[in-house]
Protein backbone atom coordinates (compact mmCIF):
# COMPACT_ATOMS: atom_id res chain seq x y z
CA UNK A 1 0.00 0.00 0.00
CA UNK A 2 1.53 3.50 -1.04
CA UNK A 3 0.37 4.80 2.58
CA UNK A 4 2.80 2.50 3.95
CA UNK A 5 5.40 3.21 2.29
CA UNK A 6 8.60 4.58 4.14
CA UNK A 7 9.21 7.07 2.03
CA UNK A 8 5.68 8.36 1.48
CA UNK A 9 5.30 8.61 5.52
CA UNK A 10 8.52 10.58 5.94
CA UNK A 11 7.35 13.12 3.83
CA UNK A 12 4.11 13.63 5.78
CA UNK A 13 5.98 13.65 8.61
CA UNK A 14 8.66 16.06 7.42
CA UNK A 15 5.45 18.25 5.59
CA UNK A 16 3.13 18.27 8.95
CA UNK A 17 6.11 19.27 10.91
CA UNK A 18 7.38 22.21 8.70
CA UNK A 19 3.85 23.11 8.95
CA UNK A 20 3.78 23.19 12.87
CA UNK A 21 7.32 24.87 13.18
CA UNK A 22 5.81 27.79 10.91
CA UNK A 23 3.24 28.68 13.60
CA UNK A 24 5.08 27.84 16.45
CA UNK A 25 7.46 30.81 14.44
CA UNK A 26 4.64 32.90 13.80
CA UNK A 27 4.87 34.99 16.38
CA UNK A 28 8.52 35.78 16.42
CA UNK A 29 7.55 37.28 12.94
CA UNK A 30 9.35 34.26 10.73
CA UNK A 31 8.49 31.72 8.04
CA UNK A 32 10.46 28.75 8.10
CA UNK A 33 12.22 29.76 4.79
CA UNK A 34 13.55 32.66 7.31
CA UNK A 35 13.89 31.09 10.66
CA UNK A 36 16.65 28.38 9.55
CA UNK A 37 19.16 30.61 8.01
CA UNK A 38 18.56 32.97 10.61
CA UNK A 39 19.42 30.12 12.97
CA UNK A 40 22.31 28.81 10.93
CA UNK A 41 23.77 31.90 10.62
CA UNK A 42 23.44 32.37 14.61
CA UNK A 43 25.15 29.19 14.79
CA UNK A 44 28.00 29.94 13.06
CA UNK A 45 27.42 27.11 10.33
CA UNK A 46 27.36 29.77 6.96
CA UNK A 47 27.77 33.19 6.84
CA UNK A 48 27.69 33.58 3.11
CA UNK A 49 24.30 33.52 1.27
CA UNK A 50 26.04 30.57 -1.16
CA UNK A 51 26.59 28.49 2.03
CA UNK A 52 23.14 29.71 3.39
CA UNK A 53 21.86 28.33 0.25
CA UNK A 54 23.83 25.13 -0.58
CA UNK A 55 22.24 24.33 3.38
CA UNK A 56 18.59 24.80 2.69
CA UNK A 57 18.61 23.22 -0.93
CA UNK A 58 17.61 26.75 -2.42
CA UNK A 59 18.93 28.33 -5.06
CA UNK A 60 21.00 31.68 -4.43
CA UNK A 61 18.17 33.87 -5.74
CA UNK A 62 15.91 32.93 -3.36
CA UNK A 63 17.82 32.53 -0.28
CA UNK A 64 19.07 36.34 -1.26
CA UNK A 65 14.56 37.36 -1.38
CA UNK A 66 14.58 35.38 2.06
CA UNK A 67 17.98 37.57 3.35
CA UNK A 68 16.64 40.90 2.29
CA UNK A 69 13.22 40.42 4.30
CA UNK A 70 15.60 39.69 7.15
CA UNK A 71 17.74 42.34 6.87
CA UNK A 72 14.78 44.50 6.45
CA UNK A 73 13.21 43.28 9.74
CA UNK A 74 16.86 44.11 10.72
CA UNK A 75 17.64 40.52 12.36
CA UNK A 76 21.11 40.53 9.49
CA UNK A 77 22.91 42.74 7.99
CA UNK A 78 25.86 42.50 5.33
CA UNK A 79 28.90 43.47 4.91
CA UNK A 80 31.63 42.88 2.53
CA UNK A 81 34.50 40.98 3.73
CA UNK A 82 37.80 42.74 4.50
CA UNK A 83 40.17 40.75 2.82
CA UNK A 84 37.84 39.96 0.47
CA UNK A 85 35.74 42.41 -1.62
CA UNK A 86 33.94 40.46 -3.65
CA UNK A 87 32.54 38.42 -0.75
CA UNK A 88 29.39 39.36 1.56
CA UNK A 89 29.54 38.16 5.17
CA UNK A 90 26.06 37.66 6.81
CA UNK A 91 25.86 39.03 10.68
CA UNK A 92 23.06 38.42 12.92
CA UNK A 93 22.30 41.95 14.67
CA UNK A 94 21.47 42.82 18.17
CA UNK A 95 17.84 42.32 17.51
CA UNK A 96 18.58 38.72 15.19
CA UNK A 97 20.17 37.68 18.43
CA UNK A 98 17.68 37.66 20.78
CA UNK A 99 15.07 36.40 17.97
CA UNK A 100 17.20 33.64 17.70
CA UNK A 101 17.37 32.39 21.08
CA UNK A 102 13.34 31.74 20.99
CA UNK A 103 14.43 29.41 18.37
CA UNK A 104 15.23 26.21 20.33
CA UNK A 105 12.49 26.60 22.66
CA UNK A 106 9.73 26.70 19.91
CA UNK A 107 11.80 23.77 17.75
CA UNK A 108 11.62 21.64 21.17
CA UNK A 109 7.69 22.15 22.16
CA UNK A 110 6.80 21.35 18.12
CA UNK A 111 9.30 17.88 18.20
CA UNK A 112 8.00 17.24 21.49
CA UNK A 113 4.64 17.60 20.82
CA UNK A 114 5.33 15.16 17.61
CA UNK A 115 6.58 12.48 19.73
CA UNK A 116 3.83 12.67 22.87
CA UNK A 117 2.97 9.15 24.04
CA UNK A 118 6.73 7.59 22.85
CA UNK A 119 8.43 6.48 25.24
CA UNK A 120 12.12 7.64 25.70
CA UNK A 121 13.65 4.46 24.19
CA UNK A 122 10.84 4.67 21.03
CA UNK A 123 12.49 8.11 20.55
CA UNK A 124 16.16 7.17 20.74
CA UNK A 125 15.28 3.98 18.39
CA UNK A 126 13.78 6.67 15.86
CA UNK A 127 16.83 9.03 15.72
CA UNK A 128 19.00 5.15 15.01
CA UNK A 129 16.53 4.66 12.43
CA UNK A 130 17.20 8.03 10.74
CA UNK A 131 20.63 8.07 11.38
CA UNK A 132 20.92 4.74 9.49
CA UNK A 133 18.85 6.03 6.84
CA UNK A 134 21.12 8.85 5.91
CA UNK A 135 23.96 6.85 6.16
CA UNK A 136 22.79 4.16 3.85
CA UNK A 137 21.23 7.29 1.66
CA UNK A 138 24.88 8.56 1.76
CA UNK A 139 26.08 5.83 -0.33
CA UNK A 140 25.37 5.55 -3.97
CA UNK A 141 22.11 3.15 -4.67
CA UNK A 142 23.67 -0.46 -6.15
CA UNK A 143 22.95 -0.63 -10.31
CA UNK A 144 19.90 -3.10 -10.50
CA UNK A 145 21.09 -6.47 -11.82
Amino acid sequence: MFEENPGYLIKLVYNSLNRALDQEMAPLGLTATQWRPLAMVSMGRADTAAELARMSDVDTGAMTRTLDRLEAKGLLRRQRCEHDRRVIKIEVTEEGAAVTRQIPLNIARTLNHFLRGFTEKEAQMLSHFMRRMLANGSAPVPPSK
